[in-house]
C-alpha cells in the first residue's frame, strides 16, 4: 500500500531539530516533523508552583508545558484560545502530557526549588504536533537543565533520560508509523506513545474510531511506534554528543 506522501508502512517523515532558536530562553528548538512545525522553549522561574508552596514541599522543583496552536497553523484560521476565554479541553490534556512525559525523565529534586516552563508553539500543524512537541521539548529541557548546571543554579544535572513520542495508527487495516493529517483524520486506529531512551512506556493513548482492535493490531502498532522512537532518540544523543565535543574542544 501507497502511503500519500510515498513513504514506507514503517517510515518516518523527515525529523530535524534546530537548535537556540529564540534568544532569550535557557533552551529552544525548533522541531519539524514532515511538515509539522513546533517551537519549544524552556523557561527557568526561580520558585516553585503554587501547589507546592501551600503543601510546603521543600528543596523540590518542578517541570511543567504550555502548548497552543497558531491561528493560521492549520488550513483555516482558528480563533486564538485567549480570545475564547481559556484553553480548550484537548490544549489542556496535551499540556498535562507534556508535563508528565517530560518529568518522568527529571530529578526533580535536583532541581531544587526551581520551576521549568516548556511552552511549545505549534506555527504549522500536518499531523503529530503533540508527539513533535514532546521530542523537541526535551531537547530544549536538556539545554535549559545545562545553563543551570554552568551558572552552578543547580549542583546536579537532573535529567536522567531520554524522551520522545511518535504517533501509530491503522488506515485501511494496515498498521503506520508517524501519521500526518491526512492519514490521522481517516485513520480507524490512531495512538501516540511516549517512550524513554531505556525503552519504557511514559504514556500509551489509543483510540479506535470505528471498529474495535484486535490484540494482534495492538502487538503491530506497539512494535512499529518502539523502531520509530529509537530513532529519535538516536537524533537527540546526536545532538547531545555534539555537546561533548564542544566541551572537548574547550578543554584542548
Amino acid at each position: 500500500m501507497m502511503r500519500v506522501d510515498g513513504r514506507r508502512l514503517d517510515e518516518m517523515r523527515p525529523v530535524t531539530i534546530q537548535r537556540h532558536y529564540i534568544k532569550h530562553a535557557e533552551g529552544s528548538v525548533l522541531v519539524a516533523a514532515g511538515d509539522t512545525r513546533v517551537i519549544c522553549t524552556a523557561s527557568v522561574e526561580a520558585r516553585q508552583p503554587r501547589f507546592m508552596r501551600e503543601q510546603r514541599i521543600r528543596q523540590k522543583g518542578w517541570v511543567t508545558a504550555e502548548y497552543s496552536m497558531l491561528p493560521r497553523s492549520t488550513s483555516e484560521r482558528m480563533q486564538r484560545e485567549a480570545t475564547r476565554g481559556g484553553p480548550s479541553g484537548r490544549t489542556q490534556e496535551i499540556q498535562r502530557l507534556i508535563g508528565r512525559s517530560l518529568r518522568a525523565a527529571v530529578d526533580l529534586y535536583a532541581l531544587e526549588e526551581l520551576t521549568v516552563w516548556v511552552d511549545c508553539d505549534v506555527i504549522q500543524a500536518d499531523g503529530g504536533t503533540r508527539t513533535a512537541a514532546i521530542t523537541g521539548a526535551f531537547i530544549a529541557l536538556w539545554d535549559a537543565c545545562k545553563e543551570l548546571v554552568r551558572k552552578k543554579r543547580i549542583k546536579t544535572f537532573p535529567v536522567a533520560d531520554n524522551i520522545a513520542a511518535t504517533s501509530v495508527g491503522i488506515i485501511n487495516g494496515q498498521a503506520m508509523l508517524d501519521l500526518c493529517y491526512q492519514e490521522d483524520s481517516t485513520a480507524d486506529v490512531d495512538m501516540n506513545i511516549v517512550m524513554t531512551g531505556t525503552g519504557k512506556f511514559i504514556e500509551i493513548q489509543g483510540t479506535a474510531e470505528e471498529k474495535p482492535f484486535s490484540r494482534d493490531d495492538y502487538d503491530r502498532l506497539l512494535e512499529l511506534a518502539v523502531g520509530g522512537i529509537q530513532q529519535l532518540v538516536r537524533l537527540q544523543n546526536r545532538m547531545m554528543l555534539e555537546d561533548l565535543d564542544e566541551a572537548c574542544s574547550g578543554d584542548a
